[in-house]
């Protein structure tokens, strides 16, 4: 009995050494992710704390103050288009209670004349340009700036037009599926399996268990980008819309699981990009990158953009040659 003890307990250490080992070594067992783009300032809704929120006045805003990828949210109008908004319903954008899936085109109303900024609470935004943007519109506009795109709706019809729009304009290579839901992402891998894509809420649950039972450095990843919230901003900049997130001790507790730089350095070791959101102060974007984010969602990106040029020393992660000589 004592021997297997003693044996169990040498293949107990040794399990965790070499766990240790390849999850600083992660090359040794897999070949690094490498994608056409590498972002750094993402602008959340198009920054939505600087211009109204999906519109093209923020989209053009943001590129022009060095945004180098937009993130936005699609629905679908009745007759068909694909609209950028992050709400379905449109009444805390627009004043009125309709859906845009009862709405055709024609029949959107425009944005409010200012909008909280969802993630810096008593904040609002303004803008000249009030008319929400097809989806294709802000393909032709930005041909070359990659665009994190939500698909906010179980809607087949939805799903393969966008895959549709991605193709047309040739940018599956800076377009990324960023659907939290299992089942969605499924749908959307299947419609266009060439884009990249985040860990859904269920993968990125896996990638903890893998993380803790010291499993993760043996296991090839699909996903090519994990995007969560910083969770320090919880309650402070923005309100939960679950009641026990507006716990403080809880919040503590994700951000002691979730937030793990020993974690974020493995996966970009191995090529995965690391975004986390919504950081729309100096000390929170500090904080992002420190903990080993490669990349920031903000509303604010001309705040973003200041920040980076104050701090030339963030690295970002390498792209593909493709990338390079473009």
């Amino acid at each position: 009995m004592e021997l297997c003890l003693v044996v169990l307990g040498c293949l107990a250490m040794a399990y965790i050494l070499l766990s240790v080992f390849l999850l600083w070594n992660p090359h040794i067992l897999h070949q690094k992710k490498l994608l056409e783009f590498s972002s750094r300032n993402i602008a959340h809704r198009g920054g939505s704390g600087e211009k109204l929120e999906n519109t093209m006045e923020a989209f053009t805003h943001a590129v022009e103050v060095g945004a180098d990828m937009l993130e936005l949210d699609c629905h679908m109008t009745k007759d068909g288009h694909v609209i950028v908004s992050h709400d379905g319903n449109l009444l805390r954008q627009t004043g009125e209670d309709v859906s845009i899936s009862t709405l055709d085109l024609q029949d959107l109303p425009l944005y409010k004349e200012k909008l909280e900024v969802t993630f810096n609470i008593g904040h609002y935004s303004t803008g000249e340009d009030r008319k929400f943007v097809l989806l294709e519109d802000i393909f032709k506009a930005f041909p070359k700036i990659p665009i994190n795109i939500e698909v906010k709706e179980n809607n087949d019809k939805l799903i393969d037009r966008v895959a549709f729009l991605v193709r047309w304009y040739g940018r599956e290579a800076i377009t990324v599926w960023a659907t939290i839901d299992d089942h969605l992402m499924s749908k959307c891998r299947k419609q266009n399996s060439d884009m990249p894509y985040i860990f859904t809420i269920r993968r990125g649950l896996l990638l903890l268990v893998l993380f803790y039972t010291g499993l993760l450095p043996f296991i090839p990843l699909r996903e090519n980008l994990l995007q969560f919230y910083l969770p320090r901003i919880f309650n402070r900049k923005y309100t939960p819309e679950m009641n026990i997130l507006k716990n403080k001790f809880v919040v503590f507790l994700v951000e002691m699981v979730f937030i793990r730089k020993a974690l974020l350095t493995h996966l970009v070791k191995r090529g995965i990009q690391v975004h986390l959101f919504v950081c729309n102060e100096d000390s929170d974007i500090q904080a992002a990158f420190a903990v080993g984010a490669t990349g920031v969602m903000s509303d604010y990106p001309t705040l973003l953009s200041d920040w980076l040029k104050e701090h030339p020393d963030v690295p970002s992660i390498p792209v593909t040659e493709t990338k390079k000589s473009s």
